[in-house]
């Protein structure tokens, strides 16, 4: 009897730690169903629109231990979209993203928590070779859908501002407003 208890109480911890172990699962970006967007003031009347098309990245999400989880993002400054060419080459050029000496701006967390409908995430932004520390609001990542058929996958979006000046992009000032407003939407498939 005491060895049938014992098989029973480590089955009962094989399930226990499997199920543990799975409780971190790891996302991979599909940037074809996701998007990141900005706005920045010009000359204090309006505003200049623009994306990012080109960006990857990987999410783990522990359910059992949010804090455990992680985020991390690189997009391609290169692939920014205003949809006018001469402005996005300029956007490009030395004196704004630079985007031959830096081609990569990257968030990785070092902080997670989960809040009221999501995570508050926070982390290293590294923008034109300066890094800060910024926190996201991601709202999402506790719906895991399938699209297509045998494609798992969740969804998270955030909206945040940041100064460009911070980032040691001056060019145009005042008259290119400082804050940019980021808007993202994305979509990560289950590995």
């Amino acid at each position: 009897m005491f060895s049938a208890f014992k098989r029973i109480g480590l089955a009962a911890f094989l399930v226990v730690f499997s199920s543990a172990a799975r409780a971190a699962d790891t996302f991979t970006v599909d940037p074809v169903h996701s998007s990141i967007s900005f706005m920045i003031s010009h000359e204090g009347i309006s505003y200049i629109h623009g994306r990012f098309n080109q960006f990857s990245g990987k999410f783990t999400i522990d359910r059992v231990d949010p804090a455990k989880s992680s985020f991390a993002l690189s997009i391609k400054v290169e692939s920014v979209d205003t949809n006018n060419q001469k402005r996005d080459e300029h956007l490009r050029a030395p004196d704004y993203f630079n985007a031959k000496q830096f081609p990569d701006m990257t968030f990785q967390s070092t902080r997670v928590k989960p809040i009221d409908a999501g995570y508050e995430v926070t982390g290293d932004l590294t923008l034109h070779g300066v890094t800060k520390e910024v926190t996201l609001d991601l709202k999402g990542g506790d719906k895991l859908v399938e699209f297509p058929k045998g494609t798992h996958r969740i969804g998270v979006t955030t909206t945040t501002t940041i100064k460009r000046s911070d980032f040691d992009v001056k060019a145009g000032l005042p008259s290119v407003g400082d804050e940019v407003h980021i808007t993202m939407g994305i979509e990560a498939a289950k590995d």
